[in-house]
């Protein structure tokens, strides 16, 4: 197995020396793109009339997989396959926890609905109805295809005048949606007609995309997998807040479920060592460190019971409100000081509402309890969540060339075997 771990990965390697890989010249070019605009551009797989789109598939293996699936080149879309990707899309009141995988490659995702739904993969449910009122402009529980677009296009780096969208605004959607690229491409300035001096100052120039040189964005409308989802096929339809706050349910399930299954292999429970790997999955650890937390997990463990999927998934969303946790203990003044289980299970309760069973936090203590006390280290446990919350997105940016060997050596070591 280790064999042929190491030849994928020399291979892996030799392709991006090389240059083989079709993606790495792109990638070259685009020197100054973001991590998520390169992820983004590695992982699309299908592109129409100049512009680059995930397929639901493409998604899903870009939160929980280092590369993608080996390809030779996307696959270029005409409007018949446009036509059958929007027949193919259920309405809202069908969504569930399998849409993306049952769709595959029948559907499209455009970059900017990309870093919605990476959006959504981190937010706590509290955080749900903020982020459909950023949506909802007008303010009457409802939004309609027009409200989705201008915000849309706002996280793309454009924004359109249709709607009054003042600073504000925009600062909540960035801190809302933390990935948005406005004004990173050197989007210019102008003049609105009929606007007063103070607008001709902030406003960026009207167009409906940035019309860049790596197909992110186009100058042209194309009814994606999440409006027709959303507005239905005819784009008349309107989205109000319990569907909305049921598809970003879904969407966290259905990539935990994922994840969880991947180790599961078909049984209800995965083992405590393996949900350890989880956890340690994404993080910046080098590899005798990861083997530092599975040993001492090992060590210790005297009774293994298994962690059931919705054990796993609780825990998961309190990940979710790792800042909320963060400040709770602050308030009790343990910031700088171990932690128990009793507390650490209080402070749970008041951030999300929910108990963490009594075993999984105790396995999270064998984890990071590192001198067998019973208390808990905050800093290293927070640290560690925080890559595990973002699946260790900002390591994706470097992997490339040497990095990328080793990255990938480390990555087939954290795969359950």
């Amino acid at each position: 197995t280790w064999t042929i771990s190491f030849l994928y990965c020399s291979v892996t390697y030799t392709n991006v020396k090389s240059g083989l890989a079709f993606m790495d010249d792109e990638l070259v070019r685009a020197v100054k793109l973001t991590s998520r605009e390169r992820r983004f551009i590695k992982f699309a797989s299908v592109e129409y009339d100049g512009q680059l789109y995930m397929t639901p598939q493409d998604f899903l293996e870009s939160v929980v997989e280092q590369e993608p699936r080996p390809r030779l080149k996307r696959r270029q879309l005409n409007n018949k396959d446009l036509e059958m990707i929007k027949e193919a899309t259920p309405a809202l009141n069908k969504g569930s926890t399998q849409m993306f995988r049952t769709l595959r490659d029948k559907g499209i995702i455009s970059y900017t609905e990309y870093l919605f739904l990476l959006s959504i993969l981190t937010k706590p449910q509290t955080g749900f109805e903020i982020a459909f009122n950023m949506f909802d402009t007008d303010g009457n529980q409802r939004v309609d295809k027009n409200e989705f677009l201008v915000i849309r296009r706002l996280m793309g780096g454009t924004l359109m005048y249709e709607r009054e969208t003042d600073e504000a605004t925009r600062k909540a959607m960035e801190k809302i949606f933390s990935h948005a690229w406005k004004g990173k491409h050197g989007v210019p300035e102008t003049a609105v007609p009929g606007a007063d001096d103070d607008k001709k100052k902030s406003h960026p120039v009207v167009e409906d995309y940035v019309d860049d040189d790596q197909g992110l964005q186009r100058k042209h409308m194309v009814d994606t997998t999440l409006i027709v989802h959303f507005f239905g096929k005819k784009g008349k339809d309107e989205l109000r807040y319990e569907g909305f706050r049921r598809f970003m349910e879904n969407l966290q399930t259905e990539v935990l479920e994922l994840e969880y299954h991947e180790f599961a292999k078909g049984h209800d429970t995965i083992t405590e060592v393996d949900f350890a790997k989880i956890l340690l999955r994404y993080t910046h650890l080098d590899t005798n460190e990861y083997d530092m937390y599975l040993d001492r997990l090992l060590d210790r463990i005297r009774e293994e019971k298994g962690i059931t999927f919705e054990e796993f998934k609780v825990f998961c969303q309190f990940l979710n409100n790792l800042e909320d946790f963060s400040i709770a203990m602050r308030m009790y003044t343990l910031a700088d000081h171990p932690i128990s289980k009793e507390e650490f299970m209080r402070a749970v309760k008041i951030c999300t509402g929910t108990n963490l069973s009594r075993h999984l936090v105790h396995i999270v203590f064998q984890i990071f309890d590192e001198d067998g006390d019973g208390q808990l280290s905050y800093r290293e446990f927070i640290a560690i969540m925080k890559d595990r919350l973002h699946r260790g997105f900002k390591s994706y940016a470097k992997n490339e060339g040497w990095d990328a060997f080793k990255s990938c050596v480390k990555q087939e070591m954290k795969s359950p075997m």
